[in-house]
């Protein structure tokens, strides 16, 4: 008779085959809280970021042709120099443009100095993300002789107007850039209120954060700080993995439980 009002009582707490008690509502909680973290870090996401696809190969290596990007929507006042930036500038094209910053308002960009380099208020730029010179050019002598890209093949020298914005491409030599519009109003600048996002990661095919550039930070305003990604994919992972340890909580205590009732009688 005892062994069958414990045996009863175990049911009440512990509810038929593993469900009910304080386990099921843990994991009730779990999935809850799990679609909360998942959905709110996806529409999170879709307010900060916008997707681009770059049709050309002006920023190569950095992003190929095709690549879609993810890029942070900020007021162009947030743009500091190495920021690859998306602009629309009418006199430049009608679509959206994808461009590296290398100078603001008040700085003095002019190439090239010793040894071919960019250089910003007469201090020479390590550009490591532009495209590496071909083998063949070095040995030409219109290489740096680093194994880096040449800054530039175009010479030039231009003081930022306040407000504006000097944009080159990662691939120098194929980048119709602020080095092709120097004959107009501005030098090449585009106002700081052309850009409307900063590209923060690589989304296709491959994933990868884009790093802001070391040779910047030294440079007065230093560099911009990476947005909130890493987070909203660390909410994303979190809440799928609260949701699928919750929904799995049930099934594992039930096969659980069937192992325990299919243990020999005397077995002790």
């Amino acid at each position: 008779m005892g062994g069958t009002q414990e045996s009863g009582t175990e049911g009440i707490r512990g509810g038929k085959d593993g469900r009910g008690g304080l386990g099921n509502v843990l994991s009730g909680v779990a999935v809850a809280v799990g679609f909360v973290l998942f959905l709110g870090a996806f529409v999170w996401g879709a307010l900060v970021y916008q997707p681009y696809t770059v049709p050309t190969d002006s920023m190569m290596p950095t992003v190929n042709p095709g690549d879609r990007v993810l890029a942070q929507r900020i007021d162009g006042g947030e743009v500091r120099r190495g920021d690859v930036v998306v602009f629309t500038d009418s006199m430049w094209s009608d679509s959206p443009m994808v461009k590296r910053v290398v100078g603001i308002g008040g700085d003095t960009v002019k190439c090239c100095g010793e040894g071919g380099r960019l250089t910003v208020n007469g201090k020479e730029l390590d550009e490591p993300y532009i495209e590496h010179t071909k083998p063949e050019a070095a040995a030409a002598g219109t290489g740096t002789g680093t194994g880096l890209g040449v800054a530039s093949d175009t010479p030039f020298e231009v003081t930022v107007p306040e407000g504006n914005l000097f944009l080159l491409g990662d691939r120098r030599s194929a980048s119709l850039d602020s080095r092709a519009h120097l004959q107009e109003a501005g030098q090449g600048t585009v106002a700081r209120s052309a850009v409307h996002a900063r590209v923060d990661a690589l989304a296709w095919p491959s994933m990868a954060m884009l790093e802001r550039p070391g040779t910047y930070a030294s440079l007065p305003g230093g560099t911009s700080q990476p947005g909130p990604l890493r987070l909203q994919l660390a909410a994303v992972l979190a809440g799928a993995a609260l949701v699928v340890l919750g929904a799995a909580y049930g099934p594992v205590v039930r096969v659980l439980g069937r192992g325990r009732r299919r243990e020999p009688a005397g077995a002790r």
